[in-house]
C-alpha cells in the first residue's frame, strides 16, 4: 500500500508572514515619525530624476485608493474584508500543494496584516513608494507600501502556479488507481 501524501510544512508561510509585517511596519513607522503628508523625497535623483521617489500618504482606501466614500465606512469595510480574506488564505495555506504556494500565501498574509494593522491602529494605511512609469497607461504608478508588495508578488506567485506548474493530485490519483490494480493482481 502507497504511504500517505506527505503534507507541505507551513513554517515558511509564517516565517515570511513575520518578516513582511516587520519589515512594512518598520518602514512605515520611519515615514510616519520622519516625513510630513505628501513631503517627498527623490531617490537616486542623479541617475533616474524623479522616476523613484518617498512619499507619505495615507490611503483610507484600497489599491489605487478605491473606497467607499467616508473614512469610517472604508475603514469598517476593509477591517472585515480583510480579516475575512486572512481566514481564507490561511485555511489555502493548510491545502497547499506546492511549496511556491506556500510562499506565495506566506507574502499574501504578510501584506493583508501590514496594511490591517494600519487600518485598526491608524484608519488610513501609509503609503511611501512612488514610481514613475512611461505616460503610455498612467502619469505615475500609485504610491504602495511593503505589504502592497508583498500581496502584489504572491498573487503573481500564485497565477504563476496556476499556468505553469503541474498539480500533483492527479497524478496521486493515477498512482493509487494503478496501486489498487497491482495490489489486486497480487492476491489473484
Amino acid at each position: 500500500m502507497k504511504p500517505p501524501l506527505t503534507k507541505l510544512k507551513t513554517a515558511p508561510a509564517y516565517f515570511l508572514m513575520m518578516l513582511i509585517v516587520v519589515m512594512d511596519q518598520l518602514t512605515k513607522t520611519l515615514v510616519r515619525v520622519n516625513m510630513k503628508l505628501y513631503e517627498h523625497i527623490p531617490l537616486l535623483e542623479g541617475l533616474f530624476g524623479d522616476t523613484f521617489l518617498l512619499i507619505k500618504v495615507e490611503n483610507p482606501g484600497a489599491a489605487f485608493s478605491i473606497g467607499l466614500g467616508n473614512d469610517l465606512v472604508n475603514r469598517i469595510f476593509f477591517i472585515s474584508i480583510t480579516v475575512i480574506v486572512v481566514g481564507l488564505i490561511i485555511y489555502l495555506l493548510r491545502r497547499a500543494q506546492h511549496q511556491i504556494q506556500v510562499i506565495a500565501f506566506g507574502l499574501i498574509l504578510g501584506g493583508a496584516i501590514g496594511n490591517l494593522i494600519d487600518r485598526v491602529l491608524f484608519g488610513p494605511v501609509t503609503d511611501f513608494f512612488s514610481m514613475d512609469f512611461p505616460d503610455f497607461i498612467m502619469e505615475r504608478f500609485p504610491v504602495f507600501n511593503i505589504a502592497d508588495s508583498a500581496i502584489f508578488i504572491g498573487v503573481c506567485l500564485l497565477i504563476i502556479d496556476m499556468l505553469f506548474i503541474k498539480d500533483n493530485s492527479s497524478d496521486s490519483v493515477e498512482e493509487d488507481e494503478q496501486l489498487i490494480i497491482n495490489e489486486s493482481d497480487k492476491e489473484l
